[in-house]
């Protein structure tokens, strides 16, 4: 086992701190202690649930801004959307506390019967393995419908953001949930299939990368227990010949430069047809070379760095072997002098199949276009991926491009004259190799619970 979880600043390489592995005397305290902290919770009311959960976004906003700029200084992250990051997590707090009892309220069902219902009860302990790019979001959307139904929770976070992990533990402790009610274990990913086996464990949710999830999914499967798995995505946005042009390419831009490119859902392979394409390629390029790239800490820069040099690497060996295989390179595609792990805005075009930038996943500031002969071909093309997380289309002409969304594109989140994100009102999750089971609204919090029959003659 490795001594310590080191936290470098990306946007200088420099150590922000190491944390101490948690032993195995210390996790099955932790286990204990969840276990214990089940069983009383378990029996509070939906309305004193509610009450935990709304003192919990009261105490994310009173810590917003140092919580905003642990997660800029541990991965990267502009401080304008780390600010809004935290605000999001207490909004759905909120969203939880609110609605909560009408998505787990029991639901009669008519039956020959004196009565029957369908009951919603807590499963146990949840154990969320998160990822470093949301480092606060992808634990609360995960945690607010889990504590809700009922159930507490478990903490493996990405070893790179081990402050923000602990900060996590912080705030629920702060607003003063009951003790054991969320706990933040400090583990390197080699430890993390010993936990899913324990059998105090009941569930997992994992985000991350599908050849992580897989393995998450083959421990958890050996055992029986509940997965819901956010994997990676490679979205297509499709630009049909109708489009509008102006909206079209400011929203491919935002979507494909949110967290510095660093998300599963951002928008990745661009889809124009052909009569606009060249269009679309200008237009795009134009505004990229507007998106300032530097210190993550200045509100003028739209771009960070990406979370770990390794990644940028990885990216930028991508970008090469593209062009390698004959994609054209419009701008970026370099490494910068300097500390850092940052990379430029990256536009790629004339990509085709058999190229990373077509085939894989594109962790970071880069954008392929593919051309498509038409609205059929580009359908085709946005679906010839393994994965299947979200999708966007632009068209003016909206009932067609709705018919698309609905029925013909293969992913868990398809907008129109949109780009894809995640919203507490509305289920979030993927198919194919992006994934299965949802997050949020009321699939979100069903996820997590037994789903009881009760039947009374």
């Amino acid at each position: 086992m490795a001594a310590a979880l080191t936290s470098i600043n990306p946007a200088t390489g420099a150590l922000i701190a190491e944390y101490e592995i948690h032993d195995e005397k210390k996790i099955n305290k932790a286990v204990k202690q969840a276990q214990s902290a089940f069983e009383d919770w378990k029996q509070q009311t939906l309305k004193e649930r509610g009450v935990v959960l709304k003192k919990i976004a009261t105490q994310l906003r009173k810590d917003k801004e140092k919580l905003a700029k642990l997660a800029t200084q541990e991965m990267g992250k502009p401080i304008a959307q780390s600010m809004a990051e935290v605000e999001k997590c207490a909004m759905t707090f909120e969203f939880y506390a609110k609605e909560g009892p009408a998505f787990l309220k029991d639901e009669i069902v008519e039956t020959d019967a004196r009565k029957s219902y369908v009951s919603f009860q807590p499963l146990g302990v949840v154990l969320a393995i998160m990822p470093w790019n949301f480092p606060y979001w992808q634990v609360f959307r995960a945690m607010a419908p889990a504590l809700m139904a009922g159930n507490v929770m478990l903490l493996k976070h990405a070893s790179n953001i081990s402050g923000c992990a602990l900060a996590i533990e912080k705030v629920i402790k702060d607003a003063g949930a009951p003790k054991g009610l969320f706990q933040t274990l400090l583990l390197p990913s080699s430890e993390v299939e010993a936990l899913i086996k324990n059998p105090a464990v009941s569930a997992i949710t994992f985000t991350g990368s599908t050849s992580a999830g897989s393995k998450v999914a083959a421990a958890a499967a050996a055992h029986i227990k509940k997965q819901v798995l956010e994997l990676g995505g490679s979205d297509a946005y499709i630009i049909l010949k109708d489009a509008d042009m102006k909206l079209a390419v400011k929203t491919c831009v935002d979507g494909r430069l949110v967290n510095s490119g660093q998300s599963c859902v951002a928008a990745k392979r661009f889809i124009v047809e052909k009569a606009v394409r060249k269009e679309f390629e200008a237009q795009f390029t134009e505004l990229m070379q507007q998106a300032t790239f530097g210190d993550p800490m200045d509100k003028s820069n739209k771009i960070g760095p990406m979370a770990r040099k390794d990644l940028r690497d990885q990216l930028h060996e991508q970008v090469l072997k593209s062009i390698e295989k004959g994609a054209k390179l419009v701008m970026g595609g370099y490494i910068p002098e300097g500390e850092g792990a940052y990379y430029p805005p990256t536009i790629l075009t004339n990509v085709k199949k058999g190229m990373p930038a077509y085939d894989e996943e594109l962790f970071g500031p880069v954008a392929a276009i593919i051309e498509a002969k038409d609205e059929q071909d580009a359908v085709r093309l946005a679906n010839d991926s393994i994965y299947g997380l979200g999708a966007g289309i632009f068209s003016k002409n909206r009932a067609k491009a709705e018919k698309i969304a609905a029925t013909q594109l293969q992913a868990g989140n398809c907008f129109v004259n949109a780009f894809v994100h995640s919203d507490p009102r509305l289920p979030f999750g993927g198919v194919k190799q992006s994934g299965y089971g949802r997050e949020l609204s009321i699939f979100g919090i069903r996820e997590f619970v037994n789903i009881k029959t009760v039947f009374i003659n």
